[in-house]
């Protein structure tokens, strides 16, 4: 059996994603109609990288402005549906945030822009993921390494009026890399025969933020709608 955390494994599962193109992060979703489109996303700095070996991912695929989440070639297709907050355009606003999701087989995309001209935080710490299987993680993204495990993760600052774009995924999926700076994880969702295990599960986010100085928590689940047979 193949030793995942040894550094045979992780050179193998490095020379393997040098043979991939590199897929730009985009969050092609619409926004509301009394909110502004969200803007295409560069990917961020660890966001870069394709499916690896044995179904790991490094970083997150960086899914491409296509409206079928995935990587090619996968023998099912995933239909996601966002049931809490209910959004049929995967996005939530309020006065100080607009929200915008994209699920993923292999991390949950999101982009949060600030409506209003002072900063607001993403407190990492007090974040939370429920994973496809009814598991509360801790909430990785894409600077979160494995050493991290024993750290804290510091806030994120989204300054006034901007956007941040990142990928979610729980902090239980990161995988060692054994000895490399990669961040390397199991997939949110399976995208092999096991995909229509799963359908109906839920997964999603509670974002604690730091707004006007006050803590605010907001929750978003999503439900695998259906899975299907690729053609």
């Amino acid at each position: 059996m193949t030793n995942v955390g040894g550094p045979a494994y992780a050179a193998r599962v490095r020379a393997l994603l040098r043979t991939f193109r590199w897929i730009p992060l985009a969050l092609g979703i619409c926004g509301c109609s009394s909110g502004p489109e969200p803007q295409p996303l560069p990917p961020p700095p660890s966001a870069s990288g394709s499916q690896g070996l044995g179904g790991l991912v490094e970083g997150a695929a960086g899914d491409s402005v296509a409206s079928i989440p995935g990587k090619p070639g996968a023998p099912y297709i995933y239909r996601f549906r966002q049931s809490e907050p209910p959004s049929d355009r995967f996005n939530f606003q309020d006065r100080e945030l607009n929200f915008y999701f994209k699920p993923a087989p292999d991390a949950l995309y999101i982009q949060i822009e600030n409506r209003q001209n002072r900063p607001v935080w993403i407190e990492w710490e007090r974040s939370m993921f429920l994973d496809p299987n009814g598991r509360v993680h801790k909430v990785a993204h894409n600077t979160t390494t494995f050493e991290d495990r024993f750290k804290a993760q510091p806030n994120t600052q989204i300054a006034g009026l901007q956007r941040y774009g990142d990928y979610l995924l729980p902090w239980g999926y990161l995988i060692d890399p054994g000895g490399s700076p990669e961040q390397l994880h199991i997939p949110l969702l399976p995208e092999d025969s096991t995909s229509p295990n799963y359908t109906d599960r839920v997964f999603g986010v509670d974002l604690a933020m730091i707004v006007e100085d006050r803590p605010r928590t907001y929750t978003f689940r999503f439900r695998v709608a259906s899975v299907i047979p690729a053609r």
